[in-house]
């Protein structure tokens, strides 16, 4: 059995993340840290949990583990693993947006298992990627993997409510969110660099603009992305390049029908689908933000770093939103 620990276990990520490895029959989880729940049963912040588990939340760190998860806020990860003494062959999956980006101040590979499944497979850390980049990459890599992306991509993508976290803010409370829907970080934000990182990985001189509006949904759960780029080449055959870069990804799903987000929400899928408008090529990918965005992939990863079925623990249709 796979001994996992969580630490930041309040959070949105965390509860999904418990719903999973409850589940997992690989799986016996080892604690779960939050200073501020410490002592309380998880279902007291986990409410669909009650009845699940008898496990309590607690402010001590266990290294007896096989796997670490990492839960916290942006730049916790960073501040606390300088702060612990982890062992080196633990296996840490980090959720936030600390190691995404190559350094040579860390060891992490980026998680994203269309793109890095062999390095994955033997690394000790590994970064899991943010939930925009997730989705807007499984519409471009496969033509970054043949050199196609020539020109500017335009983006344009809309997420739920759960994407900003659990603390509430005022962009987030349902009477703003309800009947609502806005743009935000237009032309910045901060997934772009890691999805550039990814596309210079498969397109070593790819030099393009990424222009990205992104849009606050008023919905829970779930991201839709369309980009579009010129693409000269003929739909056969630019289909054919998605069918074959993800015909060994078992969560990608290439459709022939415009998707809708009631096709993903609750499972870690990820679905493409392909147009070509003139000298155009479309996609539009649509995933569960907080699955195969989050916790999901992490899940993931763990199976492929530890030599499972991908699969595993991750055939459900569930959530608590």
């Amino acid at each position: 059995m796979i001994r996992v620990g969580i630490v930041g276990g309040a959070g949105y990520t965390a509860g999904e993340l418990l719903r999973i490895l409850l589940n997992h029959p690989e799986v016996v989880i080892t604690f779960v840290h939050s200073k501020s729940h410490a002592g309380e049963p998880i279902s007291k912040v986990h409410t669909d949990l009650l009845g699940e588990t008898e496990i309590h939340f607690t402010d001590e760190i266990s290294v007896r583990i096989d796997v670490l998860f990492l839960c916290m806020g942006h730049g916790q990860s960073e501040k606390f693993l300088s702060e612990q003494a982890v062992p080196g062959k633990l296996k840490i999956i980090d959720l936030s947006q600390d190691f995404r980006i190559k350094t040579e101040e860390h060891d992490f590979i980026y998680g994203l298992p269309e793109l890095n499944r062999h390095y994955i497979k033997v690394a000790e850390r590994i970064a899991n990627p943010g939930c925009f980049a997730t989705c807007i990459q499984l519409g471009l890599l496969p033509l970054a993997s043949y050199g196609l992306l020539q020109d500017t991509v335009h983006i344009q993508g809309i997420t739920g409510s759960t994407g900003a976290g659990q603390k509430p803010m005022p962009t987030t409370h349902f009477s703003w969110r309800n009947n609502n829907v806005s743009v935000y970080k237009a032309f910045k934000h901060q997934h772009l660099a890691e999805i550039k990182q990814s596309l210079l990985q498969l397109q070593p001189k790819f030099d393009q603009e990424l222009i990205f509006i992104p849009m606050r949904g008023n919905f829970t759960r779930g991201i839709l992305c369309s980009m579009y780029t010129k693409c000269t080449i003929p739909f056969d055959e630019v289909k054919s390049i998605y069918e074959s870069y993800y015909k060994r990804n078992p969560f990608v799903v290439i459709s022939d029908e415009n998707p809708d987000l009631k096709q993903v929400v609750n499972t870690n899928k990820g679905i493409v689908h392909i147009e070509k408008h003139g000298d155009y090529i479309m996609a539009t990918t649509i995933i569960d933000n907080l699955l195969k965005g989050a916790s999901g992939q992490a899940v993931h990863n763990m199976n492929i770093a530890f030599g499972l079925d991908d699969k595993m623990g991750l055939k459900f249709k569930a959530g608590a939103f």
